[in-house]
């Protein structure tokens, strides 16, 4: 029996935190999908309900996507009728977006869905190992949960 390759490689935090965050993202890409959703348009569903109504540009800061692309997500869905964007009260020239009671049900189906595959993710770890674990990846994640 050989041993796996790249042994120092795969020996690295960094490789098995990818290895892990590629799995989860598969996973709930995956649970999206079942949505017919993708997961920048689920992120940016999620923010525009904590920020609604919100500018367009503060929307795509909020949520690190550059404007262009961001355009193109909201333009899939306002088609759908998941999102509206008028005029902001505050400032004519840039648009306010916020939520469908459309878009508002179907987020809450994606976040059920992308908590079961987190929750799949997760399986392997008891619930006390889950906590340290999330406790220990908010500590080296740098942000605040």
């Amino acid at each position: 029996m050989t041993e796996a390759p790249l042994p120092a490689i795969r020996s690295l935090p960094s490789w098995l935190l990818g290895r892990a965050a590629a799995r989860g993202r598969a996973l709930v890409v995956d649970a999206l999908a079942a949505e017919d959703m993708k997961m920048w348009h689920h992120v940016v569903l999620s923010a525009v309900r904590d920020l609604a109504p919100v500018a367009q540009a503060d929307l795509g800061r909020s949520v690190g996507l550059d404007p262009k692309d961001l355009v193109g997500v909201l333009n899939d869905l306002q088609s759908a009728g998941h999102v509206v964007r008028v005029p902001d009260l505050r400032d004519r020239r840039k648009n306010a977006v916020s939520l469908t009671d459309e878009g508002a049900r179907l987020l809450v189906r994606c976040e059920k869905a992308a908590r079961a595959a987190n929750d799949d993710l997760l399986a392997p770890l008891s619930a006390t190992e889950r906590d340290q674990f999330m406790g220990l990846l908010i500590r080296i994640s740098g942000t605040d949960g």
